[in-house]
């Protein structure tokens, strides 16, 4: 029977907050009446987490555990809990206890009532140096002109979707920091915001530093350009391959012509090879070949079958139906 809710939450060294997490959550939904299920993926711990999965699993049946064989990243945590989420409403929170349990009624309300796509908790207040502050404000607020989404925090972990999101969406890699834009592009506009409350972390040490603001940067040229491009990559190679073919060849008309111009008039003149711009004709020409046939290929490519993802699950654990 379909759930009101999902609760998805990539799992990595946390094995100090999750009896405390789970506790906290249960006691939420169960104020709330709300139907749960809650998807522990531990994204390759190397400490007690998973040990701590199956302990909780086994004694509550709304408690699934995935684990992964390695570390693969958060996205593909995200991207097993999308595919084995059955409620209607799909929450997301951080394993680390920053993410209060309590925004969760809220959320589910504001899509239900909202009927929003797609929730994303703003940490306007946050308890993190400003090491991490402010390279993510202008992290933020590059990603807020580049995608035209007016968020705060894109980064937040405490987000709520609507099922037919998730379940339409493809995240990989290091994307997770871009499911709005994601949901954006795949047809999914009505993605608002609402001001959480980020905790002061309790347990453990963070998982990020400051790389994640470098290959950010990355991340939103290759998700922008994905997303646009996708289906239709000639639009994109066809266009600037045609713009660099077209450029050389009035290039090479230009340089032939000019010397048969001084040759029938007998004027002075060099060889066409050694003037540059026959170089640089030749080289737009190439270049402009390559782009189209490029184009060409990517088409052919997404006719293709495209997996989902290369991470592979190495156990699930699923708690037992009480009698």
């Amino acid at each position: 029977m379909p759930k009101d809710i999902s609760i998805v939450i990539p799992v990595y060294n946390e094995e100090e907050s999750i009896p405390e997490l789970l506790e906290w959550i249960f006691r939420v939904v169960d104020t709330n009446n709300l139907s749960t299920e809650v998807l522990l993926i531990d994204d390759g711990s190397r400490d007690g987490s998973w040990e701590s999965i199956q302990r909780h699993a086994s004694v509550d049946d709304r408690i699934i555990g995935f684990r992964f064989n390695r570390n693969y990243g958060k996205s593909a945590a995200l991207q097993t809990g999308f595919d084995n989420a059955s409620g209607k409403v799909v929450i997301t929170m951080d394993a680390d206890m920053q993410d209060s349990p309590d925004e969760i009624p809220g959320l589910v309300k504001m899509i239900q009532d909202g009927n929003f796509d797609i929730v994303s908790g703003w940490k306007k207040k946050r308890h993190d140096p400003i090491s991490k502050t402010v390279p993510s404000k202008f992290f933020n607020w590059v990603t807020r002109q580049v995608s035209g989404i007016k968020l705060h925090d894109f980064n937040c972990g405490l987000k709520a979707y609507r099922s037919d999101v998730v379940k339409n969406i493809l995240v990989y890699g290091e994307m997770h920091r871009y499911i709005p834009l994601i949901a954006k592009w795949n047809g999914y506009n009505k993605i608002v915001e609402k001001v959480v409350e980020h905790r002061a972390r309790k347990y453990g040490t963070t998982k990020y530093g400051m790389k994640r603001f470098v290959t950010g940067f990355l991340d939103l040229l290759s998700v922008t350009f994905v997303s646009r491009f996708r289906k239709n990559p000639m639009h994109f190679f066809g266009v600037f391959g045609s713009l660099s073919f077209i450029g050389g060849f009035i290039i090479t008309g230009w340089v032939i012509g000019e010397k048969l111009y001084r040759q029938y008039y007998q004027l002075a003149r060099r060889d066409v090879v050694d003037q540059p711009l026959f170089f640089l004709a030749l080289v737009a020409l190439i270049v402009g070949m390559q782009l189209f046939l490029a184009g060409f290929i990517a088409e052919m490519m997404i006719q293709l079958n495209q997996r989902k993802g290369d991470y592979l699950i190495s156990e699930k654990t699923e708690g037992k139906v009480k009698p």
